[in-house]
């Protein structure tokens, strides 16, 4: 049999996040692999006590003794925030350009976990060699440094896996856009190209930092008060223009949140932000004038423990915002997070507090492709076939639409677990479908999505809690009345519930000898039943109900 070069996304189609891509070549009977990133997703009010979620890795850990490394393309979480969850499981190298590896290793150190063997660096335009792949990094502008596409050559051709990128003409830190390079790649024929699908809707082009910079300081020359900037801490070249713009302005600047201080200090140790001017620890910071400072501060989404809805709810230990201040979100309002936002916004307005936003001004620009960058791309790269990804559904479809416009002569629409065969064949199809699902991060331990502990977490949160102890003696009897322990019920009288269910219990037990060690399981049951029942036509509620059957 042929040699084959397949490729299969087991996250990030379908979905915007939880990005982990796989390519596979050789005969099928003795293939290599490679992953290109590990990402996570956040999860949504609706999945209470879980923050993260990641792909399911099952598929590629089974062939894990034929993983050759994971190659990530840069340092933003829903193409990272896995790395450390996963590649216990694999054991495998992991190349990274600086930055993004300085990032990666803060990860593992967390997880208090020794890295520094497998973690490899690769310069900026580097290449690596992971045979039958030979992998040259390309340099593109996104919102965060370092972001790379992937050239990844195969004895059966080429392919070209964009990762998330844009076209920015004035990125402000870090290289344009590589033209040359995607320009000869084009040249040199390539099989597929794998590309974000992200703004796919958006007409024009995505807009450059330089623009933001320039507006941002317009609006900053007229605030008189205290300024709070929230952003990204990712976005590098947006920590750089609040620095300028505090600079050209007369004031000092302090950086509040975990991750604005961590992406500071990985960006100054890679070599960036060399010539800003030092930003005042908080705490300081307070002994400034109002007119005087300008705060960077982490929670642009609204996030319930992030530094902006501390400093809005009063909260924050170290920085106070009053009246005419104001407060500029420099990001995007991202899709499911409107509700908590304008929460926030208005919230601020009340206080006499006046919001920035995109909505009112020119503060932010996209890290995605508009339809005008990707035009630019295509014109570039003129690939044979087109996968996109990165995305949902409706974005990969208008994207697969587009690139019949641009005349690329096959496309293939994908979700996770596909498995198309790139080569041989007279072009890409879906033949197979690998094993793809989602974890959830709860504690410290990954389950599955209809795990025991998520289940009865949403029914707590639903329904409360009832915890009945009953405690039975030698001859058979409840010993002087059930102890009841009970949370989230809208419970008006809790005597007349309390003797409600004292009533049904009593009943329930009668036909049941409560000494008899074989009947225990089945008056647990009926109890539980009984109880339950009598709870919702009290208060509408099924409660996760407990029964303890004690023999004193």
């Amino acid at each position: 049999m042929k040699e084959e070069l397949l490729f299969c996304p087991l996250g990030g189609s379908g979905e915007i996040g939880m990005n982990l891509n796989l390519y596979a070549y050789g005969k099928p009977e003795n293939q290599k692999w490679i992953i290109v990133d590990v990402g996570v997703t956040f999860a949504d009010d609706s999945i209470p006590g879980i923050d993260l979620i990641y792909p399911d890795p099952g598929f590629i850990v089974d062939k894990k003794d034929d993983v050759l490394g994971i190659i990530l393309t840069h340092a933003h979480e829903d193409h990272i925030g896995a790395i450390a969850h996963i590649w216990p499981k694999l054991k495998c190298n992991i190349y990274a350009t600086p930055f993004t590896a300085v990032l990666v290793r803060e990860k593992f150190k967390e997880k208090k976990i020794d890295i520094s063997n497998n973690l490899k660096i690769v310069e900026l335009d580097g290449s690596l060699n992971l045979d039958p792949f030979n992998i040259e990094f390309v340099t593109l502008t996104h919102s965060i440094l370092e972001p790379n596409g992937l050239k990844i050559n195969t004895p059966s051709g080429t392919v070209l896996h964009t990762g998330d990128w844009k076209c920015d003409p004035n990125p402000l830190i870090g290289n344009k856009i590589d033209e040359a390079k995607l320009k000869k790649i084009g040249d040199e024929g390539v099989l597929a190209m794998i590309c974000d699908s992200t703004n796919v809707f958006s007409m024009g082009r995505s807009g450059s930092e330089m623009d933001v910079r320039k507006n941002m300081l317009n609006i900053i020359e007229r605030l008189k008060k205290r300024i709070i900037v929230t952003s990204f801490a990712s976005n590098v070249a947006r920590m750089e223009s609040v620095f300028y713009c505090a600079e050209k302005t007369g004031r000092h600047i302090s950086l509040v949140g975990r991750s604005m201080h961590r992406i500071f200090k990985a960006a100054r140790e890679c070599g960036y932000l060399k010539n800003v001017i030092e930003p005042l620890d908080p705490r300081d910071a307070k002994h400034i004038g109002r007119e005087k400072i300008i705060y960077l501060c982490t929670g642009s989404q609204g996030e319930p423990m992030g530094a902006m809805m501390r400093i809005a709810n009063y909260v924050h230990p170290d920085v106070f915002i009053e009246r005419e201040d104001a407060v500029i979100f420099s990001s995007k309002i991202i899709p499911g997070n409107e509700k908590k936002l304008y929460k926030l916004h208005n919230q601020l307005v009340r206080e006499g507090i006046e919001v920035i936003s995109e909505e009112n001004e020119f503060i932010h620009v996209s890290g995605h492709p508009n339809r005008e960058d990707l035009k630019d791309m295509y014109n570039w790269v003129r690939p044979k076939s087109i996968i996109p990804v990165h995305g949902e559904h409706r974005h990969m479809i208008e994207h697969a639409k587009f690139a019949k416009e641009m005349q690329i002569p096959f496309t293939v629409k994908v979700e996770n677990g596909d498995i198309v065969k790139l080569s041989p064949g007279d072009k890409p199809e879906v033949f197979d479908k690998a094993p793809s699902g989602r974890l959830f991060v709860d504690g410290n331990i990954p389950v599955e999505e209809d795990s025991r502990s998520i289940k009865e977490r949403k029914n707590i949160s639903a329904n409360g809690i009832l915890d009945v102890t009953i405690l039975v003696t030698p001859k058979g009897n409840i010993h002087n009345k059930p102890i009841f322990n009970y949370i989230g019920l809208p419970i008006d009288n809790d005597e007349d519930y309390k003797y409600e269910l004292e009533n049904i219990i009593e009943k329930t037990t009668r036909t049941f000898a409560l000494n008899n060690q074989n009947q225990k399981d089945s008056i647990i049951d009926a109890v539980k039943i009984s109880c339950r029942k009598i709870t919702k036509e009290i208060t509408g509620k099924k409660p996760l109900t407990s029964i303890k059957l004690i023999r004193i």
